[in-house]
């Protein structure tokens, strides 16, 4: 059952470089990577965004909060998604991490104290609000914006954070 105190977020602004074409349309098990990805923090959070590139013209079956940014940089669309979310935890889903779980992002949020990531790296994760400045400060990695901060490290199931940056990478998965 989704939480009402969690909003997901989906980000979905990558720019798609070394797959050839925006990674949310592709598809997986009858679904594209985008609605998969909503789906899954649908069953968790209580309330949804997705968060991109206006500019990309993404058509997709929910709307896309542009992240205001020219720069293409997960961190961008992080803060965009903090600035934007009702609650004061977001969990936070990139589209091309399609094997995350509920349970996965159920331990990311439980976890959460300013952040909490996964051992692979700081997304998929789970972030406060409190944590908006740092990543507002003009760094470009998630990681080093965040260390001074009380973050979490959740040990996942390595298997769940199987990232696709090529078709390849989607084929492996099914």
């Amino acid at each position: 059952m989704a939480r009402r105190e969690l909003t997901g977020v989906l980000l979905v602004g990558g720019d798609s470089s070394r797959f050839g074409s925006p990674k949310a349309h592709a598809r997986l098990g009858g679904e594209t990577l985008a609605e998969r990805g909503w789906r899954t923090l649908g069953e968790v959070c209580g309330h949804l965004l997705a968060v991109g590139k206006a500019a990309d013209g993404l058509e997709l079956p929910f709307p896309v909060l542009d992240d205001g940014s020219a720069l293409r940089a997960s961190i961008v669309g992080l803060a965009a998604g903090l600035r934007a979310a009702p609650t004061d935890v977001c969990v936070v889903l990139p589209v091309d991490c399609p094997l995350v779980t509920q349970g996965a992002l159920l331990e990311l949020a439980a976890a959460c104290r300013d952040a909490a990531v996964s051992q692979a790296g700081p997304l998929p994760g789970a972030f406060h609000k409190r944590a908006l400045p740092a990543l507002e400060r003009g760094e470009l990695s998630i990681r080093r914006a965040i260390g001074s901060l009380a973050v979490a490290v959740v040990e996942l199931d390595p298997a769940l954070l199987a990232n696709v940056n090529t078709p390849e990478d989607l084929a492996a998965l099914g």
